[in-house]
């Protein structure tokens, strides 16, 4: 799983990072975390807001700092499928 947190490094941002970090670690499956800074890339995502994360490639949360357990139940909604 590649889990990528989109923003350009603002506290929120690495709040979400330090969430998604310690949730698929709990999980205990692979993955690889990505920060993304570049604006360019952010837009290309067609992300208007950050903090964002995208799981594989596709856009799951903008605009909002999710919590340990709500990335849990979402790692492992998409690892289900």
């Amino acid at each position: 799983m590649r889990i990528e947190i989109l923003g350009t490094g603002c506290r929120k941002c690495h709040q979400l990072e330090a969430n998604a970090k310690a949730a698929a670690d709990k999980l205990g499956t692979p993955y690889e975390l990505v920060h993304v800074k570049d604006l360019n890339q952010i837009v290309a995502y067609g992300v208007l807001m950050t903090p964002a994360l995208a799981i594989d490639g596709k856009v799951k949360l903008t605009g909002k700092v999710a919590t340990e357990v709500e990335l849990t139940a979402l790692f492992q909604k998409e690892l289900c499928r």
